[in-house]
Formats: C-alpha cells, structure tokens, sequence
C-alpha cells in the first residue's frame, strides 16, 4: 500500500556498519523485521480513525494512557515506531566524542561522564521485562536518566528523548544473549552518536 501514512525509515548507514559492537543480524531483524513490523501494524490500525492523519508524535501523546496496566496497539506500534526512528540516529558506527556542551551538562546533573554511565546502565538492567533506558531533558530543562516498560517513551512525560537504548531482547539476543548489562555497558562504550544527543539537547 503506498498511500499508507507511516514508512520504515532507511538506517543512516549499512545494517553491517556497527559490527562488531552490533551483529549484521541484528540489525537486519531489528529494523528489517521487528520495526517494519510495527510501521506495517500501525498503518493497519490507523486506517479508517481519528488518527489517520495525525503525526506520529500526537498519536503517541493522544493514546497513551497514563497508568494503565497495558497499552492500547495504536500507542505500541505508534510508540515502537518513534522509539525505532530516534534509536538508529542515536547511534553511529565510530563513536563520536561527546561534544563539550553535552560533557559539561551531564558532569553538572550526574557528577561525571562515568556515573552517568553507570546511571543509564542501571535503569536499563532494572527495567523488568520489555522497555527502554533514556536520557531526557525534562519540561523544567533537567537532565534525568529514566526507563519505560514496553513502548512508553519521553513524549508521553513530556520530556525530550536525548538519549535511549532499546532493552527488549530482540535488540541484543543474538549478539549477547541474556548478558543484558554487558550490552548495555557495549552500547555506550561503542555504539552511541553523541554529536545527536547533544543537538537534541
């Protein structure tokens, strides 16, 4: 169908340009499988609703509900759609230095660049079961280290997504099996464009 509203995004370079930090094959069934499943799912369950033609960011705010045991499938594959979008920018096959303005404002909130990591791993290793491990810069211009279950991310806070890490198991099984820590602490040793986590701040 190609008048449907929402397109898988290209990855910003080869699906075999992370390697070795991240398995051509994961890459491959990460966004060649698993988004493409949700752009394919949303574009099924948009038809034909108020949310036809809405952007993908008000469809992820106008159906979240906040509290809720369990989302409804617009906001997941909406959610997992977005969530997808920003992680393939946030990252980049060699590393970037972090920026300095991005340097001086994570010492600031977090005591050092080591403790921030430190931090963010945390919040990805104790998020139980499916989410995600974020920095955002909240409403009042702080930096926070958050995580989400499932799909949730910072537009449902009204936060700005700076940085996120994807800790469902299809993004890291095949490479690391259940060592989740390991491939958090791998993710921000090698794999994390922080030229774009600091243009978002």
């Amino acid at each position: 169908q190609t008048d449907a509203p929402f397109t898988l995004p290209d990855l910003p370079y080869a699906a075999d340009a992370l390697a070795p930090a991240i398995s051509a094959e994961t890459m491959e069934l990460h966004h060649g499988k698993h988004h493409k499943a949700y752009v394919d799912k949303l574009n099924e369950l948009v038809q034909g609703t108020e949310w036809e033609n809405a952007s993908l960011e008000d469809i992820v705010r106008g159906t979240y509900q906040d509290g809720a045991v369990a989302q409804n499938g617009i906001f997941n594959n909406a959610s997992q759609h977005w969530n997808h979008t920003q992680l393939w920018e946030m990252m980049a096959p060699r590393s970037p230095a972090m920026p300095s303005e991005l340097e001086a404002a994570i010492k600031d909130s977090f005591g050092s660049v080591d403790d921030f990591k430190k931090k963010f791993s945390e919040a990805g290793v104790g998020q139980f079961g499916s989410g995600w491990a974020w920095l955002v810069k909240t409403a009042d211009g702080k930096l926070e280290i958050t995580k989400t279950e499932n799909g949730v991310n910072p537009l449902c806070k009204d936060q700005t997504a700076l940085l996120g890490c994807d800790v469902w198991e299809h993004s890291y099984y095949i490479d690391f099996r259940n060592a989740r820590p390991k491939y958090l602490e791998n993710f921000l040793a090698n794999l994390v464009n922080w030229e774009n986590v600091a243009a978002r701040m």
